[in-house]
């Protein structure tokens, strides 16, 4: 007969939870597409300014504020909230746009981060028409409690399992990411995407 002490059961319930906290993690999607957010205003004549706000997980919005073809994107529990976070200050100096899917990490159902594929114009690599082609990457963003604001950025076309590393380096870093002091993690190889977001 094996004899488990009160310590040592304790030990496992405490290696058990631990395994059933890690089962929680996992990934939930949501869509920023227009039709599926709503409109504020109406788009600017002068410059096709535009915002929306789209609807998230567990009571968050996504506000989506696009100005001279460059996008900010910020989350918040209402469109006000979201304006004010570190991340609605963030704009990439390159033309940009951001996919309309929105993954978003949870732990026991609740989000702590989201990943979110964007699409910045490299002006020395044209197209036909002489448009800047744009270069994919993956930014990873801490969600409350505390300030929203960019974690980590993946180069798509640098590492192909950008997927995987987004999903590694929120996991490992969003919560415990400190925003305005901690600096964000270049995660994987380095790509021309990186490169041009991080170009000041």
């Amino acid at each position: 007969m094996i004899r488990i002490t009160t310590a040592g059961l304790a030990v496992l319930l405490m290696c058990g939870l631990d395994r059933a906290d890690a089962q929680f993690v996992g990934s939930q999607y949501t869509s920023t597409a227009p039709k599926d957010c709503r409109q504020i205003g109406k788009p600017s004549e002068l410059d096709g300014s535009t915002t929306r706000v789209c609807k998230g997980k567990d009571g968050l919005v996504v506000l989506i504020a696009e100005d001279d073809l460059r996008e900010i994107v910020s989350v918040g529990r209402n469109r006000k909230a979201a304006a004010e976070e570190p991340a609605a200050k963030v704009w990439f100096a390159p033309f940009n746009s951001s996919e309309t899917t929105v993954e978003w990490r949870t732990a026991a159902a609740k989000p702590f981060a989201m990943i979110q594929r964007w699409h910045i114009a490299d002006g020395t690599d044209p197209d036909k028409q002489g448009r800047p082609n744009t270069k994919a990457m993956l930014i990873v963003t801490r969600l409350p409690p505390g300030p929203v604001c960019h974690v980590a950025y993946v180069d798509a076309i640098a590492n192909p399992n950008s997927n995987e590393l987004a999903r590694k380096a929120a996991d490992d870093f969003a919560r415990s990411f400190v925003c305005g002091k901690d600096e964000v993690k270049i995660v994987g190889a380095s790509g021309r995407a990186v490169e041009l977001a991080t170009k000041r």
